[in-house]
C-alpha cells in the first residue's frame, strides 16, 4: 500500500473542552474508560513512511472553502440543519444511489480503508457520520470489534441502518445514535479507532470536528478517514468534472427526486481540503503519524493518523 506521509510538525497547544455528558439513547450502557473494556495495552506500530511530500502552511485560524458551502441558500438555515433534512429526504435512495455513481468502486474503497486498521486490532469505533451504517457494518465483519457506535445528524439515515444492522445479525455490536459530530458527547480518551467515511465535507466546522475526533480517541488510537476527491491530473480531473456537474446531478434527481443533493454534493467535495492540504489541519486538530493514499486516480483519499 502506497502511502503519501508528511513531515512532523510542531503543533500549537490547545484542545476543546473535555466536560461531555453522555446523551441517553435507548441503548445499553457503554463505558467509555478504556480501563472498562478489561483489553490489555496494545502496542501501536504505524505503516512504514515512503517518501516525504512537501506540507503546506497551515494558518492557525481559518474558515474552509467547503463550510458555507449548503444544500440550499443560506435563508434555508444553518448548513447542519440543512444536512440533517437533505439526508433524511435521500435516505431511501441513498445506497442505491451511491453504488449506482460510484459504478461500484466505492465498496473496493471502503474494504481498502478498514483494512488498513487491521494491524490495530481496534475494540471499540466510533463511526462518525455513519449515514446508513455500509461502513460500521463492513467494520463489524472485517475488524471483529467488541463494539461500534454509529453516530449521525440524521435518523432518516440510522433507521435504515438499523434495519441493515437487523438483518445482518450485528444488532449487538453495532449501535447508532444521533449525535453532533463538532461537540460529541462522549467522554475523552474512549475509543481505538474513529472511522468518517465520506461525510467529513458535510461538518459546518470541519477543524471543530476533527478535533473531536481526536478528543475521544485513546492515545495511540488511530483515526481513518474517506473522504471524496477530484482527480489532480489530466485527463481525469476534466473528464469527472463534466460527470460531478452532468451527470451526477441528472441521475440523483431522477432517483431521488431531490433537486439540490446531487448538486451540492460535487461543489462540497470540489472545495474540501485535498490531499496534502488536508494533512497540516490534521496535525493542527492533534494527530501525527498522518498518512493518505489516494483510491482510483484520485477520485477517493484515504488518510490514516494517530493520537
Amino acid at each position: 500500500m502506497m502511502w503519501q506521509p508528511a513531515s512532523k510538525r510542531t503543533l500549537p497547544p490547545g484542545s476543546p473542552p473535555t466536560n461531555r455528558n453522555p446523551i441517553a439513547h435507548g441503548l445499553p450502557p457503554t463505558n467509555h474508560n478504556p480501563a472498562s473494556h478489561g483489553l490489555p495495552p496494545t502496542n501501536r506500530n504505524p505503516i512504514a513512511h515512503g517518501d516525504s511530500v512537501a506540507e503546506p502552511p497551515f494558518p492557525t485560524a481559518m474558515s474552509h472553502p467547503q463550510e458555507p458551502i449548503t444544500p440550499h441558500s443560506a435563508a434555508s438555515g444553518p448548513k447542519r440543519k440543512q444536512v440533517e433534512t437533505m439526508f433524511n429526504h435521500i435516505a431511501p435512495t441513498y445506497d442505491r444511489l451511491n453504488h449506482m455513481l460510484s459504478l461500484g468502486i466505492d465498496r473496493r474503497w471502503r474494504r481498502k480503508a478498514i483494512d488498513a486498521l487491521k494491524p490495530f486490532a481496534p475494540q471499540t469505533i466510533l463511526d462518525i457520520a455513519t449515514g446508513t451504517g455500509d461502513f460500521a457494518i463492513l467494520a463489524a465483519r472485517r475488524l471483529d470489534p467488541d463494539r461500534i457506535i454509529g453516530v449521525d445528524i440524521s435518523e432518516g439515515m440510522m433507521e435504515v441502518g438499523r434495519e441493515k444492522v437487523r438483518k445482518e445479525g450485528l444488532d449487538n455490536v453495532i449501535y447508532f445514535m444521533q449525535d453532533d459530530s463538532t461537540s460529541l458527547s462522549f467522554e475523552s480518551n474512549s475509543f481505538d479507532a474513529v472511522t468518517i467515511a465520506y461525510g467529513a465535507r458535510n461538518f459546518e466546522n470541519l477543524e471543530a470536528g476533527l478535533s473531536e475526533m481526536c478528543r475521544v480517541l485513546k492515545p495511540g488510537g488511530h483515526l481513518m478517514l474517506v473522504e471524496l476527491t477530484t482527480p489532480p491530473r489530466f485527463p481525469m480531473k476534466q473528464l469527472f468534472g463534466i460527470y460531478a456537474h452532468v451527470v451526477m446531478p441528472f441521475l440523483g434527481r431522477l432517483i431521488s427526486h431531490d433537486d439540490s443533493a446531487y448538486t451540492y454534493l460535487p461543489k462540497s467535495m470540489e472545495a474540501f481540503p485535498q490531499a496534502e492540504r488536508l494533512v497540516p489541519l490534521l496535525r493542527h486538530c492533534g494527530f501525527n503519524s498522518v498518512k493518505f493514499q489516494r483510491f482510483t486516480f484520485g477520485l477517493s483519499t484515504m488518510y490514516l493518523a494517530t493520537k
